[in-house]
């Protein structure tokens, strides 16, 4: 299956870490964490990659084109640097398609930008590309191919320190809960939908805002409640949480080294 990553945002929350690059660059490690998620799919067996652009497309484009094999694989040098064989690579089966979809388009119309590259797919996967996860991908896919549904996202717990606070009518507190603990839970992203979905999405409209209304009114998205790991990438202190796991290795995400 084709796999559409959003990745032309401007990252406004992370920009405290860098505003010289787009989010899915922020490094996890010695890869960024757009890679990161494309060898989760690859894993899978999805490597027909389609990258929405927009903030800092020209510094994904140049990521790839510059691509360098030597940073997570091991190799052996003979002749000087005459001659190099890497033991393994990670993108040599990939294939990648750069499309620039607008520096302010919402989702909905970035996905509506590359319509014509999912012609002839039944159903494809698509990312926000800002977050991971160990979710058993093949399982997820096979499952929605199952049903009648358009579209299917995560449902996930939120990954917050907060408290929520129950409080009477006098404004006295009765209860604070920690949010990962209470019923509270938010749309993790890593979607899958059919070609359906274009029905219901106009220009310029959000996937999730208009077209899934339209879609929860027909009964045709179903939102999989997932409680394994998951973490996206939103602040300065998730990446730090993300380096602290992939530092530990294997990290939960990195299903690829299990």
């Amino acid at each position: 299956m084709k796999v559409v990553l959003f990745c032309g945002g401007l990252g406004m929350r992370l920009r405290e870490y860098s505003d010289r690059i787009p989010k899915p660059l922020a490094d996890i490690g010695p890869r960024p964490l757009i890679w990161h998620l494309m060898k989760y799919y690859a894993h899978y067996g999805h490597k027909d990659f389609i990258l929405c652009l927009g903030y800092g497309g020209v510094a994904i484009k140049d990521y790839f084109l510059r691509y360098d094999e030597s940073v997570s694989n091991d190799f052996v040098l003979t002749g000087g640097d005459k001659r190099v064989e890497f033991f393994h690579k990670d993108i040599q089966d990939w294939r990648i398609t750069f499309v620039d979809t607008g520096a302010q388009s919402s989702i909905g119309e970035r996905l509506r930008r590359v319509r014509d590259l999912l012609k002839g797919e039944e159903a494809f996967l698509a990312n926000y590309s800002d977050g991971l996860s160990d979710l058993d991908l093949g399982s997820y896919v096979e499952s929605f191919l199952k049903s009648d549904a358009a579209a299917c996202f995560l449902s996930v717990r939120v990954p917050q320190t907060f408290h929520i606070v129950h409080a009477d009518q006098d404004g006295h507190a009765t209860k604070l809960e920690h949010v990962s603990e209470s019923a509270l839970r938010i749309n993790g992203g890593f979607f899958v939908l059919r070609q359906e979905v274009f029905d219901h999405l106009g220009p310029g409209e959000e996937l999730v805002v208009e077209a899934f209304q339209r879609l929860i009114e027909r009964r045709k998205l179903v939102a999989h409640q997932y409680d394994g790991f998951w973490q996206s990438m939103d602040t300065f202190k998730d990446k730090i949480q993300l380096d602290e796991l992939a530092a530990r290795g294997p990290a939960p995400w990195q299903v690829w080294l299990r």
